[in-house]
């Protein structure tokens, strides 16, 4: 067979250019850029205005991904759906052989294009096959100047094809790489936050931003129930999602309470066949596919994940999404559960607490006030019956009385709540509890704050009150000691607080009496985080010290604190001093 030159170079420069599009195609490592370059590429060498690459399903039977170039978006709006694989495209999905055509409306097989569909008639479908296996068929239609595809157009796209095959092989395990990645990744991630994190919305929504960012979901929301008859979303993430966290749907009505009854996932292609998806709450935020995961704890159900919507052209979720999902419900079930216990937990210690602090300030009222008021009204009766020869002295020693009991009433009610503390902060609140605590005990007290005029968060402002508090009456029963000093620093995060006073220190067998103890008294502290911890002295000299983290939150309401490091204690200055005035 004879060639013209201009024919040979033609040929040649077909084959460059193929030659190149395979180095192209096989350098790229997202599968949707792959696929649109493979489109492009296959009108380009083919001299076709329009071309599509249709990706066949898992079942073998339809289309589920559906790749054009030529179309505008404006045409593509217009027609709407894209095709699935009826008529000519049924045929090559059915025969996976390659076929050319004419005039694709003069072929019986062919069903006719929807409306707003721009015209084609000249047709090459080619099939494409990964390890012998049709991945899906490169569809091209209207070559340049009305003429047919012939046989160079055929086997150049056949040779594209195979190069594509290669890529596309690449393109998917490198995808798969990355995708089983990122899923360790935010499973460590998630993980993690079960570990030291107690606040339950905080980790819901860390469960629902991985899991949505994971299977490229438009929307994920997780409900949990709220009582008997009702379900609301604890969390969501993705478009629009604060406008779904709080909302209540009826738990016998709607599909997550139904899934949640069931205790078995489901996986939805299209949410409007389903009887039990509320249809136009389904239409109003636009919504096709979904997954519904339930929260299992053994064989309890206790919350539901929802997703809707792969950003994808095919908005339809895989059985790889599903399964990432499970996995993601499972952590999700754990936080949920062990936040309940905690929970639980927390309230049972505060409750002790509570009971330690009252039956103290019972005693103390019994013992203490109730004998002085006793005494008060003998005396009252006395006067009563004229049995008393020195009416003015008489008088006096009432006088005192009521001025001793007013005075322990007003100590009870400052150990109770000092209004100092809501008032003025914790180093105004420190300074009144010193001053009151030398003058009742004769026991010198210093006080250095580093905190000035600085305010910590309520709950840690009460947990270090506390504390310091405990550890003075520690050293009333205890210590037998002449000089306390307490000194209060911040430091990289944390307060710490050193409380050293130069008495025999605390007994082994004793931790105090009749008080909650710093222990009790952290009760709401430890309800929220767990970085707290009390030194208790052993011996003389030996200070005791407490450091919380102080908290500083980047909002107000919602969402954990920041977690400080601890400073070193502050120990050697008031030793020094301690040690100066023995």
């Amino acid at each position: 067979m004879h060639l013209s030159p201009d024919s040979v170079a033609a040929v040649a420069d077909r084959m460059r250019a193929l030659l190149e599009a395979g180095v192209a195609l096989t350098s790229e490592l997202s599968l949707e850029a792959l696929l649109q370059r493979l489109v492009e590429t296959a009108a380009e060498l083919t001299e076709a205005r329009y071309a599509a690459l249709g990706v066949i399903d898992p079942s073998g039977t339809e289309l589920e991904r559906f790749v054009t170039t030529g179309i505008d978006p404006q045409t593509h709006a217009a027609i709407g759906d894209l095709p699935r694989g009826r008529g000519i495209l049924g045929i090559l999905i059915r025969e996976a052989e390659v076929l050319r055509l004419h005039d694709l409306s003069d072929d019986p097989r062919s069903v006719g294009f929807p409306p707003n569909h721009p015209p084609m008639h000249t047709f090459l479908g080619v099939p494409l096959h990964l390890r012998g296996v049709a991945y899906g068929n490169l569809y091209l239609t209207e070559k340049a100047g009305g003429a047919d595809f012939n046989r160079e157009d055929e086997e150049i796209v056949t040779l594209l094809a195979g190069q594509a095959a290669v890529a596309i092989e690449n393109a998917r395990l490198y995808e798969s790489a990355t995708r089983w990645s990122q899923q360790l990744e935010s499973l460590v991630e998630v993980g993690a936050a079960l570990a030291r994190e107690t606040d339950l919305p905080n980790l819901l929504n860390l469960v629902a931003r991985r899991l949505r960012e994971l299977i490229g979901a438009r929307l994920v929301l997780i409900v949990l129930p709220a009582g008997e008859e009702e379900v609301r979303v604890a969390a969501a993430d993705g478009e629009g999602a604060h406008d779904f966290v709080e909302l209540r749907f009826d738990r016998s009505a709607s599909k997550s309470g139904r899934v949640l009854d069931r205790r078995r996932s489901e996986r939805l292609d299209w949410v409007i066949d389903d009887p039990e998806v509320d249809r136009d709450f389904a239409r109003r935020i636009g919504i096709r596919a979904a997954l519904y995961v339930p929260l299992l704890v053994g064989e309890r159900a206790i919350g539901v994940i929802q997703a809707f919507d792969k950003l994808a052209a095919d908005r339809r979720f895989s059985n790889e999404d599903l399964r990432v999902a499970e996995t993601f419900a499972a952590q999700a079930a754990i936080a949920v559960d062990t936040t309940a216990r905690v929970a639980r937990d927390a309230l049972q210690r505060a409750v002790e607490g509570q009971e330690l602090e009252r039956r103290r300030l019972a005693r103390e009222l019994h013992d203490e006030t109730g004998q002085a008021l006793t005494s008060i009204l003998l005396g009252l009766r006395a006067l009563e019956e004229g049995k008393s020869e020195d009416l003015g002295s008489a008088l006096g020693k009432l006088r005192e009385q009521v001025v001793q009991t007013l005075q322990d009433v007003r100590r009870l009610a400052v150990e109770l709540r000092p209004t100092a503390l809501d008032d003025f902060g914790l180093a105004a609140a420190l300074e009144r509890l010193s001053s009151s605590f030398a003058e009742q005990t004769g026991i010198a007290v210093e006080l250095e704050s580093g905190l000035r005029d600085e305010r910590l968060p309520s709950d840690v402002e009460t947990v270090l009150y506390r504390i310091v508090q405990e550890a003075l009456t520690n050293v009333v029963k205890h210590a037998q000691a002449k000089h306390v000093s307490i000194v209060l620093r911040k430091n990289q995060g944390a307060v710490t607080a050193v409380i050293e006073d130069d008495g025999r220190g605390l007994p082994r067998d004793s931790r105090g009496d009749g008080g909650s103890g710093s222990s009790g008294c952290a009760n709401v502290w430890l309800s929220s985080t767990a970085d707290w911890k009390s030194n208790p002295p052993r011996g003389p000299g030996r200070p005791s010290s407490s450091r919380c983290p102080s908290r500083e939150y980047s909002r107000p309401h919602r969402g954990r604190p920041r977690r400080g490091a601890f400073g070193p204690p502050i120990t050697s200055r008031c030793r020094r001093r301690h040690r100066d005035r023995r």
